[in-house]
């Protein structure tokens, strides 16, 4: 009943004029980017995370989760009609829906999505509502080691998930460590790698990183992989209503996949690429038309995919609000929004920052419903959003980034960096070093390295606080096996195939 009165001062919240605009225009230009292959949400909210600086933190939220939300469903539609899947969680929707578009039924693969989506992240958002108030009661239970070993394993698990390697992951994870630690240390108040520079004693700005790494970066990557040719955009034929058989075969479909991504989302090494590929994996061996699979495009494996994927985006948020742990590249910079506004994510922001944290769980009930009903019946307008020219829509973000970023302090330097960490964004894209754990390794080691020096203090520098603290240890043990656990299961595996090693001499 606590939280259905919170939810309810919530809604109060969301339903203000103010925040219904910010809501259906995060949601509407979500859906926009989710359509534009190679964009995504982690980006475009990148571009506008200046605006923390002009308007409210309710407003600045509830418009960059409508975003969230808005990409996840807009990304269906690039899959369907085009085959090109926006970001890799919509991989396996690209799978079955592009064969069901090609095959006439691109009307009904996308109902069931926007319905799915629709199904799914209300029940996501529902988990958000009444699971993060419990772990945020465990959560104030944690002390300076509790909290230490708990970023440590969030910096493993990130960076391992994030990465195509543990190594590359971790060597991102150590630049962040490195950009967070420049300017004064607040102990000691000793500066620390501004190599004499004024402009770098107040350290650099987490705006100005996010928007050089994930908006200039990564421009700079896709206008370095654009080719000659046209992707084939298949028409929509047929009713974009599903019929009765359709409606049994989806609604399962999407409940198991909103019970898979959900709790999966909500994991510090989550994320939404394992339930997606699961619901499929799972959908492919339940349904009872196996043979319209990899051929004309079975609606399950649009269904249950597309699920997963919205409620793990709903999971996402549980431990970024109750912890101040990112699990994706999005849920990260919008830790850097709460950093830019002095707001530190964790146990007592649902009692520091009550308005904020309801109004934007109320707001994402409002988003899916304005979102399925952009979604449908404008399919037309953001099939349209594909003949933008690519020319004109990287040189868009590069002036909206150098526009923003230079009104933060009017600082050239701020330029000169946002630029520099552009290009080394870009070479991080080109050799597949992954770009999230650079932020969250700048945002959350400060924390980390407070929490550490706490323990420390109150133990008299006594190091075995870490490990007799039951919690402590066995977080850092988590973490350990999070280290070693994929290179002791890759050695099993390659061992189990090559089979056992022929000894010259033996019979």
């Amino acid at each position: 009943m606590e939280t259905l009165g919170h939810l309810a001062h919530g809604f109060s919240v969301a339903f203000t004029p103010v925040n219904l605009m910010w809501c259906l225009l995060g949601t509407t230009l979500g859906t926009a980017i989710g359509v534009l292959p190679g964009l995504g949400p982690a980006l475009t909210i990148a571009l506008l995370l200046p605006i923390t600086y002009q308007v409210a933190p309710e407003a600045s939220f509830i418009l960059f989760a409508g975003i969230y939300y808005g990409a996840m469903y807009g990304g269906s539609t690039t899959s369907i009609l085009l085959n090109t899947p926006g970001e890799s969680a919509t991989i396996v929707t690209a799978l079955e829906g592009n064969r069901m578009a090609r095959s006439g039924r691109g009307g009904a693969a996308l109902a069931t999505s926007a319905i799915g989506s629709f199904v799914a992240g209300t029940l996501g958002t529902l988990g958000v509502a009444f699971l993060a108030p419990v772990v945020v009661k465990f959560a104030l239970s944690f002390g300076p080691a509790e909290y230490f070993s708990l970023m440590v394993l969030a910096f493993i698990t990130v960076s391992a998930v994030l990465g195509s390697s543990s190594v590359r992951g971790l060597t991102s994870l150590f630049v962040g460590f490195v950009i967070g630690m420049i300017g004064v240390d607040l102990q000691t108040g000793q500066p620390r790698f501004t190599f004499g520079m004024s402009q770098l004693l107040d350290g650099v700005d987490v705006i100005v990183v996010a928007v050089g790494l994930f908006a200039v970066g990564e421009t700079f990557y896709m206008a370095s992989r654009r080719y000659a040719g046209k992707d084939e955009i298949v028409p929509l034929k047929g009713s974009l209503y599903m019929t009765a058989a359709e409606w049994a075969r989806s609604w399962k479909a999407w409940l198991r996949g909103a019970l898979l991504g959900f709790p999966i989302g909500a994991l510090p090494a989550g994320g939404a690429e394992i339930p997606t590929f699961l619901s499929y994996a799972i959908e492919k061996k339940l349904s009872k038309h196996k043979e319209e699979f990899g051929t004309v495009g079975a609606i399950e494996g649009v269904a249950g995919p597309e699920a997963a994927n919205n409620a793990s985006a709903a999971g996402v948020l549980v431990p970024m609000l109750t912890l101040g742990l990112p699990t994706s590249a999005t849920a990260a910079i919008m830790l850097s929004a709460f950093q830019s506004y002095g707001i530190n994510p964790g146990p007592m922001l649902f009692m520091t920052q009550a308005n904020l944290v309801w109004g934007l769980i109320a707001s994402l009930f409002i988003a899916n419903i304005i979102l399925v009903i952009l979604n449908l019946p404008l399919i037309g307008l953001w099939v349209r959003l594909l003949k933008i020219p690519a020319p004109q829509l990287y040189a868009g973000i590069l002036v909206f980034a150098t526009v923003g970023t230079y009104g933060i302090s009017q600082s050239p330097i701020d330029l000169v960096i946002l630029y520099l960490l552009g290009g080394a964004g870009f070479l991080m894209r080109r050799f597949d070093f992954p770009t999230a754990p650079v932020i969250i390794g700048m945002i959350l080691w400060p924390l980390a390295e407070t929490q550490f020096r706490r323990a420390m203090t109150i133990s008299n520098g006594d190091w075995s606080v870490f490990y007799k603290h039951p919690l402590s240890l066995t977080l850092l043990t988590l973490a350990f096996i999070g280290l070693i656990g994929p290179h002791i299961y890759a050695f099993i595996e390659r061992r189990r195939t090559r089979g056992p090693e022929h000894v010259p001499g033996d019979a």
